[in-house]
C-alpha cells in the first residue's frame, strides 16, 4: 500500500510545524541586556583625575564636550589623549557654534596651574568663549570634627 496525499498511514493529516518557540530567544535578550548593564558602567568610568571640591556646583545635564588634564599633565578630549596645538583644531572638528557651545575642563586638583592656564588659554584662542570648570561638592563634614584633612 502506498500512501497517496497528505494523510499519514493512521490516517490523519500532516501539517507542518509552524510555531516558532520563543523562549530561548528571550532567554538570550535578557542575558545580554544584563551584560550590557553592568558593562555599561565600566565603560564609562573615563580618566581618573580627583577634580577640586568646591561649596557650588552645577549638576551638568546636556551633551558636553570634556577637556581632561591628569595628574601627569596629558591632556584629553573626552577620552582620547590630544597634543595641546591640536586643540583648536579638535574642538572645532566637534563643534561648528563655538559660541553657544560650552566646553569643560576637568583638571586633577594637583595639576600646576600653568598647565592649566595653558589649556584655557588654548581654548579661548579657540574662539570659545564659554568655558566651564569641573569641580565636586564638598562633602558635609559630622558635627564635632573640624572638616580639615
Amino acid at each position: 500500500m502506498t500512501l497517496s496525499g497528505p494523510r499519514g498511514l493512521n490516517g490523519r493529516t500532516r501539517t507542518a510545524l509552524a510555531d516558532i518557540n520563543v523562549t530561548p530567544l528571550v532567554d538570550v535578550v535578557l542575558v545580554l541586556l544584563i551584560i550590557f548593564m553592568v558593562t555599561a558602567p565600566i565603560l564609562q568610568s573615563g580618566i581618573d583625575v580627583s577634580v577640586p571640591q568646591t561649596k557650588t556646583v552645577k549638576e551638568i545635564t546636556e551633551e558636553r564636550l570634556v577637556l581632561t588634564i591628569d595628574r601627569q599633565q596629558r591632556v584629553f578630549l573626552g577620552n582620547d589623549p590630544i597634543n595641546i596645538n591640536e586643540i583648536g583644531t579638535r574642538l572645532h572638528q566637534r563643534i561648528r557654534d563655538p559660541q553657544n557651545q560650552a566646553v569643560y575642563l576637568r583638571a586633577d586638583q594637583n595639576v600646576p596651574f600653568g598647565a592649566f592656564a595653558t589649556v584655557m588659554d588654548a581654548v579661548k584662542q579657540a574662539g570659545f568663549s564659554n568655558v566651564s570648570i569641573v569641580t565636586r561638592p564638598i562633602e558635609p563634614t559630622a558635627p564635632g570634627t573640624s572638616g580639615v584633612k
